[in-house]
């Protein structure tokens, strides 16, 4: 399976986690401000991930996944807050979130490669 088909999958069961996520919050938790800016990211990644399969050109391609890798860090700045704030506990999520970092910068900075390779030769 190729990273964008991977990334499609773990960004779209990591959203579903997401709301998971904001439903305890919300209704165990109480929580409904923090936890608004994580379903927001969280879900935009995914559907950053999902424009980009459309993406009009090489260069659109690169931005909508370079903003679907800046939604991720956003994520993950919430869920951190979360956690040191004391309203999540575990840290499978967490994981989660920055493995999805990692394959999005690297698809990013792998399409950019291409991309000027490319522009070179032509």
């Amino acid at each position: 399976m190729d990273k964008i088909n991977v990334v499609r999958d773990k960004s779209f069961k990591f959203a579903l986690k997401i709301i998971e996520l904001y439903k305890y919050l919300c209704d165990d938790k109480k929580e409904y401000v923090l936890s608004k800016q994580l379903l927001r990211a969280g879900t935009s990644v995914g559907a950053n991930v999902e424009e980009a399969q459309a993406a009009q050109s090489k260069k659109d391609f690169i931005s909508k996944m370079s903003i679907a890798a800046k939604e991720a860090r956003e994520t993950l700045y919430w869920l951190k807050l979360l956690k040191y704030g004391k309203y999540i506990m575990k840290e499978e999520i967490l994981i989660d979130s920055e493995e999805l970092i990692r394959l999005l910068t690297s698809i990013v900075k792998s399409s950019e490669k291409n991309n000027s390779a490319f522009n070179i030769q032509h």
